[in-house]
């Protein structure tokens, strides 16, 4: 078990390879370091700012490196070349669980701050759609079945008009996040995935060969439909404004922010809205997390401060800043819960985590 004393000892050995290398990271900092999710990233920033403003101290460090290049990070190792905090779109794995262990990194923190829509937005230049999880599972997949028939064949659709005869014929164009994003996590998940279950024999796939099922409902197409555009939403919204025809998907707390310039499609007749998403009425919504390494509390200056702020009710609670920057904020009973899981430093088991 890591404790502080030998966690003071690594972190020694480590100043003293600084003095001989330039090529070594420094041992120790006075920052708190936060990567992961780029949906999560403006939320950490401003409690990161609020916090930094009302300590003096030093302003934690925010890094958007998508939800699983943050885990990669986070789960690298204990000490204070590593993170501290991980931001995550979606649950940890059990596979990012296990690497945490194997590497030291055995208590972990686990805290649901909220919740988020995946939109799928389009200038304002132009109507909005609306689409089905039918719709966009067919539009995206990489494999679709055959007209008529329980076969799957290599996605042959170039027109949402191919798709569904009461859409646009305008040509499939998405640019989305790449698969280190909990963004595409949840979006193959919940909006592909959601339009897969549609069909009955794939549906039915499921208990005989889970993996089967999941490489027919979450591979995305890869001939140019759908276009990774990175971690960087602004860049998606510049390139819908050049291109009205095209969509884009990235969260709802993104699009609240540029409603100047993109709109969101409805998904079963229903809109992204901060009550369509608190009510789950609107069907692509998602939890938020952030993941916080024990044995670094109490070593790193402020990562108490910083907790203590983030769920504090004037942060998320229901008239919180973070509501007001487009989270939707969690019910006044699992705030109480996991503001206390915090207070308490209450470690994960394992057993949360997602397969």
């Amino acid at each position: 078990m890591i404790t502080k004393s030998n966690f003071f000892t690594a972190a020694s050995l480590a100043l003293a390879l600084v003095a001989t290398s330039s090529h070594s990271v420094a041992a120790a900092r006075d920052y708190i370091s936060i990567v992961g999710s780029s949906t999560v990233y403006p939320f950490a920033t401003v409690v990161a700012e609020r916090f930094g403003r009302s300590t003096g101290g030093a302003t934690p460090k925010v890094e958007s490196t998508g939800s699983g290049g943050g885990m990669k990070l986070f789960c690298a190792g204990v000490g204070t070349q590593h993170a501290d905090i991980t931001n995550a779109s979606r649950r940890i794995k059990k596979s990012e669980f296990e690497k945490c262990q194997a590497n030291g990194v055995k208590d972990v923190v686990e805290v649901l701050i909220g919740f988020d829509g995946i939109v799928l937005a389009n200038s304002n230049k132009t109507k909005r759609m609306n689409l089905t999880r039918k719709d966009i599972f067919l539009a995206l997949a990489k494999e679709v079945p055959a007209k008529g028939s329980e076969k799957l064949v290599p996605n042959p659709y170039k027109t949402w008009q191919d798709v569904n005869p009461a859409l646009p014929a305008t040509k499939i164009e998405v640019l989305g996040p790449p698969p280190t994003s909990g963004t595409r996590d949840a979006f193959a998940e919940l909006a592909l995935e959601g339009g897969c279950k549609a069909f009955g024999w794939i549906k039915a796939i499921k208990k005989q060969d889970k993996s089967e099922y999941k490489r027919i409902c979450h591979t995305i197409r890869e001939d140019g439909a759908y276009i990774e555009a990175g971690e960087n939403d602004n860049l998606i919204v510049q390139k819908l404004n050049a291109n009205p025809k095209a969509l884009g998907v990235f969260g709802f707390s993104f699009l609240d922010q540029n409603s100047d310039k993109v709109h969101g499609s409805l998904i079963e007749g229903v809109g992204p809205t901060f009550e369509s998403i608190a009510d789950k009425s609107y069907p692509v919504s998602r939890p938020l997390y952030f993941y916080v390494k024990k044995a670094h509390v109490g070593v790193v200056p402020g990562i108490e401060g910083y907790l203590a702020e983030f769920v504090s009710e004037k942060a998320w609670g229901t008239e919180g800043y973070l509501a007001e920057k487009g989270m939707i904020p969690l019910p006044d009973d699992s705030r109480a819960e996991f503001g206390d899981n915090v207070k308490g430093l209450k470690a994960m088991t394992g057993t949360e985590a997602l397969h």
